[in-house]
């Protein structure tokens, strides 16, 4: 499953947003959107009924914001580039690791001018 594909199902199924609304929060077409979609619910189903393996892959990542993930009870929250978050709103803990941040931006942010506020002691994760 593509990770288009996947933030599709996301969007869709677990955040409930109609296909319109996904669409525009992917800035994509409906009918891209309604693509991505078919195809990730037909993955999944095959994971689920038939045990196909399922390996969730693809690309470059390209963050609207920042996400972090508490070290302490491992919530997983969103905040802006450039916002200061000093503490988990589940349990208050300020151990937090950066995960957008390990990323960096993409082209597409250069051009508008968003610099990469990845810190320098990051960690690293695999995918």
């Amino acid at each position: 499953m593509s990770l288009d594909e996947f933030e599709a199902l996301r969007l869709s199924d677990y955040e409930r947003l109609s296909q319109d609304e996904a669409a525009a929060e992917m800035d994509i077409s409906r009918s891209t959107f309604s693509r991505l979609i078919e195809s990730a619910r037909r993955k999944s189903s095959e994971f689920l009924i038939e045990g196909k393996r399922l390996i969730i892959d693809g690309g470059p990542i390209h963050f609207k914001g920042n996400v972090y993930e508490c070290r302490s009870c491992r919530s997983v929250f969103p905040a802006r580039f450039g916002a200061v978050r000093v503490e988990c709103p589940q349990c208050g803990s300020t151990d937090l690791i950066d995960r957008a941040g390990e990323y960096g931006h993409g082209d597409c942010c250069h051009e508008r001018g968003v610099e990469n506020t990845a810190s320098p002691n990051r960690q690293s994760r695999s995918r």
